[in-house]
């Protein structure tokens, strides 16, 4: 009569994990690589998802890459999408690179990883497409900033046009500063007062007077000095 075997009676082996879909090494992980390709007009998306080794892994990220890198700007908003799919293909990579070397015979010869993305042509092709969008990115804030620290200037400056030009022994009253003047005339006799306005002997002002900018002049080419009144 025979007895059953009890429960467990066997030693349990965990069935191993998947291995590359590729080349059948192990071990191997689910990962994803993107694509992008710009056609002036319309745009392809491209992926590719599966189980891969790191050999096989790195081979397939970095064929994608390179062929976003030089294939992914042709396009207005290719020019956008690409950079985000590059950014997006390093959390990919990082997974890639975190497996340990192929520990089992692959079934047959995995794929040829190349070199690195940057050591290829592309690399050095996409310096071009990418060094103008970081232009593109870091002038146009400093473009907006120029356009708006320069704006008081160019109000103050209209506002001046609409003043009466500075006269030789007139007095005038500086409401901005040195570097900004906004000059207006007032009376010599007015506790406004200023300066009063004088010729240039040679070219230069005396000592302790200041120059007005020309476009106070009655011409706007004559230099005009402001001698401090009191002095």
């Amino acid at each position: 009569m025979s007895t059953p075997h009890p429960p467990h009676a066997y030693p349990y082996r965990q069935p191993p994990g998947p291995g590359c879909e590729v080349c059948g090494a192990m071990p191997a992980a689910p990962v994803t690589v993107r694509g992008h390709q710009g056609m002036v007009v319309v745009m392809r998306f491209l992926r590719r998802r599966g189980v891969l080794c790191r050999t096989c892994g790195l081979a397939v990220a970095r064929t994608m890459q390179a062929d976003t890198l030089v294939r992914g700007w042709w396009g207005a908003l290719s020019m956008f999408i690409t950079p985000v799919t590059l950014l997006l293909n390093l959390g990919a990579l990082s997974r890639i690179r975190r497996l340990p070397p192929p520990a089992t015979a692959a079934w047959r010869p995995p794929l040829d990883p190349g070199r690195p993305v940057l050591r290829r042509p592309a690399g050095l092709f996409a310096l071009i497409p990418l060094a103008g969008l970081a232009m593109l990115l870091v002038g146009v804030p400093v473009l907006v900033v120029i356009g708006t620290s320069s704006e008081p200037a160019g109000v103050h400056y209209h506002h001046r046009q609409n003043r009466e030009p500075l006269a030789v022994g007139a007095c005038a009253h500086n409401d901005g500063d040195w570097t900004n003047q906004d000059l207006r005339n007032v009376p010599c006799d007015s506790p406004d007062a200023q300066f009063e306005i004088t010729e240039p002997k040679d070219g230069y002002c005396a000592d302790g007077d200041y120059m007005a900018r020309l476009e106070y002049s009655v011409n706007g080419r004559t230099s005009l000095c402001l001698h401090p009144v009191g002095n």
